[in-house]
């Protein structure tokens, strides 16, 4: 890929070098190097006020390229909207210099507008391309933003309004209906969530780059046509030529658009084909040739066959100026003429290869980060969805079971009752919390006290065992807490268990929790937790990937006798190894 620097100097080189005056004035070399000063990342700290008055003050002895080099400066460094008016004054002034005849006074100010629409379409886009690169974050941070606020309000709607309701129901006393809506609450934190939505098609390229585009094909179309209609052709030879004209511009323009990289303009094969020979026609043409269309195909060729490799392009980009020259000197041009229009015919060329290039490689930038941003929306789609999972399942599981004992015995429905609202208003927090942030202040000691209390009221003969030693990093902490909670949580749900022992102990650097219910299905169950791992859910799996990225392993499966076992070993503040599957020691 050719760096933008090369396009942008050579663009100011076929706009500043003139053929005819091949050894440039002093007024046209200091033009040209503070256009440099403008231009070139590298030597803008120079710039200023000055570096702009300077370039007003030569332009009207720098040469036929200075109007385009100070129009392109105004946009540069002018704040909107006052640089607008400027860049029409500039063109004026082109105009009023050079009042010979019609054509010569258009050529001047469509020139100047071309010139320096391209010069500062090149340098800008050079420019934000960069931008878009060193802020190519910044979209998937908004569109995480965006999907955390969509995120709460949908879980608020769907798992919110029924905490709402459980809460209210056991402060009022109320049993009935209780287990049903903590279960329907449950299914739905254990739903898979949507993909995420397509994003909507978005305009190809910036709001800089397509009018720059336009607006410079469509000045060389109204000189080229001013030009057809000065040198007086027959009718017929006139209406041809401008046809001509408006095919090779417009050509050139849907050549020019951006499209993904290596890929060809649709049609490629008979639309460049047209081009080259539509441009190459007014060289053959009767009175005064007109060499500038073959600039256009020149440039055509380096766009459309310079992403599938440099040995066709270059070659046949040669070719074609080559085949200018060549026909200029057979018709008898002065050496001196036909090296000016040879060299006008590359600098065109140059100018609308530089402007499709760049214009090319923003668009390939920001098509990266709507990527990026598509990436992290499903990302934090799937984060949220495990923690909606892991966070809310154990609580809903307990609030049904709490529900069922309360309706079942009433002399402990008030102690029960109680235990719900106080559950519900927890996981009504963490789910308020999820869209939030990864980090939920969860701990292992608290949730072994928790478990052993809601396993006892769902009848079982619990007993747990902790020897945790000094206290655990609190992501280390967080973690075993989301994993015991996922693991009682299935003990309810996938088993009819009589027994469930959970040990959590640290030994040498690492930290073992266990999990062990007798009573578990012996062909297993279909949602993919625990207790039978044979389905698509996201409970185990989600588990086991949080648990190995962290440097640690989880296994889970029957124990025989109709036990089912789940086991986490866990470095305690220790990191994972390359590939995430075995613990490994920070050094």
């Amino acid at each position: 890929m050719i760096p933008a620097v090369v396009i942008v100097l050579a663009v100011l080189a076929g706009v500043a070098f003139d053929p005819l005056h091949p050894l440039p004035g002093v007024p046209g070399i200091a033009m040209l190097v503070l256009q440099l000063v403008h231009c070139l990342p590298r030597l803008r700290r120079l710039r200023g006020p000055w570096t702009l008055a300077a370039q007003a003050v030569l332009f009207p002895w720098a040469g036929p390229g200075a109007a385009g080099m100070l129009a392109s400066s105004v946009l540069l460094l002018i704040a909107r909207p006052v640089r607008w008016a400027a860049f029409a004054g500039v063109l004026a002034a082109a105009g009023l210099l050079n009042r010979d005849d019609a054509y010569t006074c258009a050529n001047a100010v469509v020139n100047a507008l071309a010139q320096g629409l391209i010069i500062f379409g090149v340098t800008r886009l050079s420019d934000l391309r960069a931008e878009l690169h060193a802020t190519r974050g910044e979209p998937a941070a908004e569109s995480v933003a965006r999907e955390r606020d969509r995120a709460s309000r949908s879980l608020d709607a769907a798992l919110g309004t029924a905490l709402s309701t459980i809460i209210g129901a056991a402060t009022r006393g109320e049993t009935a209906g209780i287990p049903a809506l903590a279960r329907e609450a449950a299914a739905r934190a254990r739903a898979t969530p949507n993909p995420p939505e397509e994003p909507p098609p978005g305009d190809l390229t910036p709001r800089l780059a397509l009018p720059i585009l336009i607006a410079a094909h469509a000045g060389f179309l109204v000189v080229s046509v001013i030009y057809l209609r000065s040198v007086r052709p027959p009718a017929p030879l006139l209406a041809a030529s401008v046809a001509a004209v408006l095919a090779v511009c417009g050509l050139q323009l849907y050549h020019s658009l951006p499209r993904p990289p290596g890929a060809l303009p649709r049609h490629a094969a008979w639309t460049l084909p047209s081009q080259i020979v539509l441009a190459c026609l007014p060289l053959f043409a009767p009175g005064r040739p007109y060499p500038q269309l073959a600039g256009f195909a020149a440039g055509s060729i380096l766009i459309v066959l310079y992403g599938r490799g440099g040995r066709v392009a270059w070659p046949a980009f040669g070719a074609v100026l080559l085949g200018v020259f060549a026909v200029l000197a057979v018709r008898g041009e002065p050496l001196a003429l036909n090296a000016y229009w040879t060299f006008n015919a590359a600098a065109i060329a140059a100018m609308f290869y530089g402007l499709a290039l760049l214009t090319g490689l923003v668009y390939q930038v920001r098509e990266a980060r709507l990527a990026l941003a598509e990436i992290a929306v499903a990302r934090e789609r799937r984060r949220i969805a495990r923690d909606v999972h892991d966070l809310l399942g154990y609580g809903l599981s307990a609030i049904a079971v709490k529900g069922e004992l309360a309706a079942r015995a009433p002399d402990r429905a008030e102690r029960e009752l109680a235990d719900i609202a106080r559950i519900a208003r927890r996981a009504l927090a963490d789910l308020r919390a999820i869209p939030g942030a990864d980090d939920h202040d969860l701990s292992l000691e608290a949730e072994l006290e928790s478990a052993r209390d809601v396993l006892a009221a769902a009848g079982m003969e619990v007993t747990v065992e902790a020897r945790l030693g000094p206290p655990l990093p609190r992501t280390t902490d967080a973690l075993l807490a989301t994993v015991l909670r996922e693991a009682v949580t299935n003990v309810l749900r996938h088993s009819r268990p009589s027994r469930c022992a959970i040990t959590a102990d640290r030994v040498d650097e690492y930290v073992r929790l266990r999990v062990v219910n007798d009573g578990a299905p012996a062909d297993g169950d279909t949602d993919g937790d625990t207790n039978g791992d044979t389905g698509g859910g996201q409970g185990l799996g989600n588990l086991t990937a949080r648990v190995s990225a962290a440097g640690g392993r989880l296994d889970a499966g029957p124990a025989g006798d109709g036990r089912y076992e789940l086991r986490v070993l866990q470095p305690a503040g220790l990191g994972g190894d390359a590939d995430g599957v075995e613990a490994v020691p920070r050094v």
